[in-house]
């Protein structure tokens, strides 16, 4: 069994994922914004080993919850699902890039790294001018290209992106088509499963299957690009 970091579960699809991981006998962290939002997902997930606290709007708190994760021990899978849709440019940078770069670079490395990514990043500019003030496709798209980057930086671990589908939730509306299960279904497969199929790396998945991303995403040239533009923000450089 797996010992696995979910950020953003105190609802929606994160919460999912936790709930059946936790049903599958893995040993799952949950993450919560605030101190009331985790007593929240702890009724919620009685079966969570602990939820760790941290706003990830915020860098400093950001670093905080890769100290606390790292002093909980070593995670064999982080799945980075954490995400806002609107909230302005700042936001989504912060919260739908700069916390998962953040992470990466801070937390003791796992085996397997899955960052939420979505169909919108076809509509994102792999353009860094956009980064400060990006939309939520831009974001999407540096999602997609961080866990391609990773995945070439970092031979030993397993790094690919999701698209989770358009999924009833808070973010995705009472309208959307899919179901919890379904949105939660490929995380759970890279994150854990012996398939040699989930056991790649630098890929793109939606529902179980291998998708070629927006040609920005497998640009070389622009990872890098990236990931220096990121550790110029942060301040924190990816580890070799």
């Amino acid at each position: 069994m797996a010992r696995v970091l979910i950020t953003g579960s105190a609802d929606g699809l994160g919460l999912a994922v936790g709930q059946r991981l936790i049903d599958q006998g893995h040993e799952t962290v949950l993450h919560a914004r605030s101190a009331a939002r985790a007593e929240e997902t702890r009724r919620a997930a009685p079966g969570a080993a602990d939820v760790l606290v941290g706003d990830l709007g915020s860098d400093a708190e950001t670093h905080a919850l890769a100290e606390a994760a790292n002093a909980s021990g070593r995670f064999d899978a982080v799945i980075h699902n954490a995400g806002v849709g609107s909230g302005g440019g700042e936001a989504l940078l912060t919260v739908n890039v700069l916390a998962p770069y953040l992470l990466t670079a801070l937390m003791t490395r796992p085996d397997r790294l899955v960052y939420l990514s979505s169909g919108m990043h076809r509509s994102g500019r792999p353009d860094l001018a956009h980064l400060d003030r990006p939309s939520y496709g831009d974001s999407k798209l540096f999602d997609a290209a961080l866990a391609a980057a990773v995945a070439r930086r970092w031979t030993d671990v397993r790094s690919n992106a999701v698209d989770p589908g358009w999924i009833k939730t808070r973010m995705g509306g009472a309208g959307a088509p899919g179901s919890l299960d379904e949105g939660s279904a490929t995380q759970i497969w890279l994150a854990t499963s012996d398939d040699p199929a989930a056991r790649v790396s630098g890929r793109y998945f939606k529902d179980l299957e291998e998708e070629r991303p927006a040609a920005g995403v497998v640009d070389e040239r622009f990872q890098d690009a990236l990931l220096a533009a990121l550790a110029d923000r942060t301040g924190v450089p990816l580890p070799a």
